[in-house]
């Protein structure tokens, strides 16, 4: 049984790995399957998401209409391992549905490419509650900094030159919702429903160059491996 109660206005840090820390995601093609369930699963209505998928190009998954999102999503992030999400119910038992319709959709897609059958994922998903305000701001940048170490594995020793070309290409990456709040333009995340850490679209971009450079301050807050 979960130790965690999910809570209203309450913020959670939710993650998962592959079973046997198994790659999960081999592909463009899955990691944007994946990121378009975070939108189409996120609705009061329990859709069939292979329908939306058929002959639509990635993009147009989120221009499909969602009568009433049961979460708010902060902040995300997928690695070919694992997934990270911010996130917090804006219904009763709003995280625990959609977070099953999540990893049933994707690994049933999954399972039925790679002619596999079985679980995709360790259990359920693990979840720590970030009850305070510290801690919440630093999930941002530990999610959105979790990509580095695909660029570089050992870039906590990395130069200031090296920091700025890894911040750009942190940045960039697609499979994260940093992008979402450099360009201003919102469809995965809802930051309305979190605190206002970043005022305008530029702050992102100068907290990521910070988060970089105060990299021996992450350990203040531990998180478990994944």
């Amino acid at each position: 049984m979960r130790k965690i109660r999910f809570a209203e206005n309450e913020f959670y840090h939710l993650y998962n790995r592959g079973v046997d820390k198994r790659t999960v995601f081999l592909s463009k093609d899955e990691y944007d399957r994946f990121v378009g369930y975070l939108y189409l699963m996120n609705d009061e209505r329990n859709l069939r998401p292979a329908n939306y998928f058929v002959g639509k190009r990635p993009e147009k998954i989120f221009t499909s209409y969602r009568r009433a999102p049961i979460v708010a999503i902060g902040a995300y992030c997928l690695m070919p391992n694992h997934f990270h999400i911010l996130i917090t119910p804006l219904v009763e038992g709003g995280i625990s549905k959609f977070m099953h319709r999540l990893q049933t959709a994707y690994t049933m897609f999954f399972n039925e490419k790679h002619h596999r059958t079985g679980s995709l994922f360790e259990g359920t998903f693990r979840a720590r509650h970030a009850d305070e305000d510290d801690y919440l701001k630093y999930l941002f940048s530990y999610i959105h900094l979790n990509p580095a170490q695909l660029f570089d594995n050992d870039w906590e020793k990395a130069s200031n030159p090296q920091l700025a070309t890894l911040s750009l290409r942190v940045s960039e990456y697609q499979y994260s919702s940093v992008g979402e709040y450099i360009t201003g333009k919102f469809t995965v995340t809802s930051p309305q429903h979190f605190p206002k850490y970043f005022a305008g679209k530029k702050d992102m971009k100068s907290f990521m160059d910070s988060w970089l450079k105060c990299k021996r301050e992450f350990g203040e807050f531990s998180e478990k491996s994944v």
